[in-house]
């Protein structure tokens, strides 16, 4: 795959970048690559990943008005850009196991017309109201990646401090690792802007 292409690929894949074309404001406080990896539940992010990236931001909401947006993912597309489809997989409360699929748009480029990004992410650790991880593919024409995506939440002063961390791993990825890590850096700072912005407008 031409850089061209894994770049449009990547710079509008929610799982991938949350958005990064967003007009969200970008949180500060990025976390060091030095930081201790984000866990949940004793399981973090794929250690042998070459591709990582993670970020931090405080949200001056309340803990559950931040939680319920994260986790009722099925409205992802009234407040995520890119999130253009969104299906639960599963019933009932937001656990262990549950599962979405959800697509975002690859706009056309010089290298191919424009597409689409399936991803199904499937939750393996959760506390509720702390931690969540999830894992899964993001699967496109010519594009496969696997990701490890773990959240934590921890009331502080001034609201909620969310930290999240991911980790992809995948020949297109892994071939270009410092491109790719600093795009997953931009989209995991949009994701949390988007959030931010929907949290504290629907707690004002």
């Amino acid at each position: 795959m031409s850089r061209a292409r894994t770049a449009a690929a990547l710079f509008t894949a929610p799982l991938i970048v949350a958005g990064v074309l967003s007009a969200a404001p970008a949180p500060a406080g990025a976390a060091p690559r030095s930081a201790k990896s984000l866990t949940c539940q004793g399981k973090g992010v794929d250690a042998g990943a070459k591709v990582r990236a993670r970020t931090e931001t405080v949200i001056d909401a309340p803990l559950s008005a931040v939680w319920k947006l994260q986790t009722d993912v099925e409205r992802w597309p009234s407040w995520q850009t890119h999130v253009t489809s969104m299906d639960r997989l599963d019933h009932g409360p937001f656990r262990p196991g549950s599962a979405f699929r959800w697509t975002t748009p690859v706009p056309p480029n010089p290298a191919t017309p424009a597409t689409s990004l399936d991803i199904t992410s499937t939750v393996e650790q959760l506390r509720r109201g702390a931690c969540i991880r999830w894992t899964g593919p993001a699967v496109g024409e010519g594009l496969h990646i696997d990701g490890v995506h773990v959240w934590s939440f921890q009331k502080v002063r001034g609201g909620v401090l969310v930290r999240t961390e991911e980790t992809h791993t995948g020949e297109q990825v892994d071939g270009d690792v410092p491109y790719a890590t600093e795009i997953l850096k931009q989209g995991l700072e949009a994701w949390l802007g988007e959030l931010k912005t929907a949290a504290e407008d629907r707690s004002r």
